[in-house]
């Protein structure tokens, strides 16, 4: 089983932690985390993109000459497509790029990111994440203390609005529950700091 330190808030070490080779142990697999991180980012395209077709551009309501006789090529109205300010052919319309993948592979890239921090060395785990009120400054001084100062993501076992009014400001800084983590926070993130709460709640879950 993989071990890894436990610390306070302080920074320093109280003790050891040991994590399940279920979850935190395993080899991770890279094509399922590219999987999963493509799933993620697709979900969070907006799909908003839209151009006109011949039938939405304004005017084009009759033929600019007739059929025959000119000697110009045909025509049937100066919104085609061929026309300058006619419409866009096969033009991207509102959609949604959401797609999903099975839930198997969607637990296995999530044990491989998690994996991957352990052995990376990139996982912190805290006894206990409290306090007393929303600060920033106490979240710094946390951070700090744990030497944790670039992107950061804290998982605590339940919602904590204190810590989370705390860390949002904090430029890089996430904060989540273990109902909200995911395998493209966890990848984005140089750290990835948990309580030994949400240890056991993602055991618990995952196993």
């Amino acid at each position: 089983m993989p071990k890894v330190a436990l610390y306070n808030m302080s920074g320093a070490q109280v003790g050891e932690l040991e994590l399940s080779d279920a979850i935190f142990g395993i080899k991770p697999n890279v094509a399922v985390l590219h999987d999963a991180v493509l799933m993620q980012q697709a979900s969070e395209r907006r799909g908003t993109h839209k151009t006109k077709g011949r039938s939405e551009v304004s005017g084009g309501g009759r033929k600019p000459w007739r059929q025959k006789g000119t000697g110009r090529a045909r025509q049937g109205s100066i919104r085609a497509p061929q026309w300058v300010g006619g419409g866009t052919v096969f033009g991207p319309t509102p959609r949604s790029y959401a797609y999903k993948l099975p839930k198997k592979v969607r637990r296995l890239a999530l044990k491989s990111a998690l994996s991957s921090k352990v052995l990376d060395a990139q996982m912190i785990v805290l006894d206990e994440l409290t306090l007393a009120q929303p600060k920033t400054k106490d979240m710094v001084s946390i951070l700090n203390n744990l030497k944790a100062v670039r992107k950061v993501l804290i998982v605590d076992r339940d919602y904590n609005d204190t810590i989370a009014l705390s860390a949002r400001n904090i430029p890089g800084v996430k904060f989540v529950s273990v109902e909200g983590i995911n395998v493209l926070d966890i990848m984005r993130h140089d750290h990835l700091i948990m309580t030994k709460e949400a240890v056991a709640k993602v055991e618990e879950v995952l196993a």
